[in-house]
Order: structure tokens, then C-alpha cells, then sequence
């Protein structure tokens, strides 16, 4: 299943690249897609990661998610 969601703060290929790296290191965090213009990431969650995790570690790369 593919989750996507909304990330402020992310602008360029620097930007992509550390939320990519976040996510990643969660375990079953797979395939992971990053559109800049409409501020989405998405990906597969094949361990069915908590969405307080994900949301962490975007947070910690210093990022915004954002409500859906």
C-alpha cells in the first residue's frame, strides 16, 4: 500500500535527499517518491510503520508534515 503525505519546507534536491535518508532508515519504509511541486512524499510501508514514527523522522530532518 502507498501512503503519501504532505511535507512544508522541502525545495530542493538537498531537501529530498534528507527526508529520502529519514524515511529509510525505518524499517519496511520502501520506494520512496518526493514531488516538490505539490510537497508530497510517498511511499510503501511494508512493516506498517506508526505514522508517529514517520512523522518524526521527517520532523527531524527538519521538515513540517502537514495534516491531511
Amino acid at each position: 500500500m502507498v501512503t503519501t503525505v504532505k511535507v512544508k519546507g522541502m525545495s530542493c534536491q538537498h531537501c529530498v535527499m534528507a527526508v529520502t535518508k529519514a524515511l529509510s532508515q525505518l524499517e519496511g519504509i520502501q520506494n520512496i517518491a518526493i514531488d516538490l511541486a505539490k510537497g508530497e512524499v510517498s511511499f510503501q510501508n511494508s512493516k506498517g510503520a506508526a505514522a508517529g514514527q514517520i512523522k518524526e523522522a521527517i520532523e527531524k530532518a527538519g521538515y513540517q508534515v502537514l495534516p491531511e
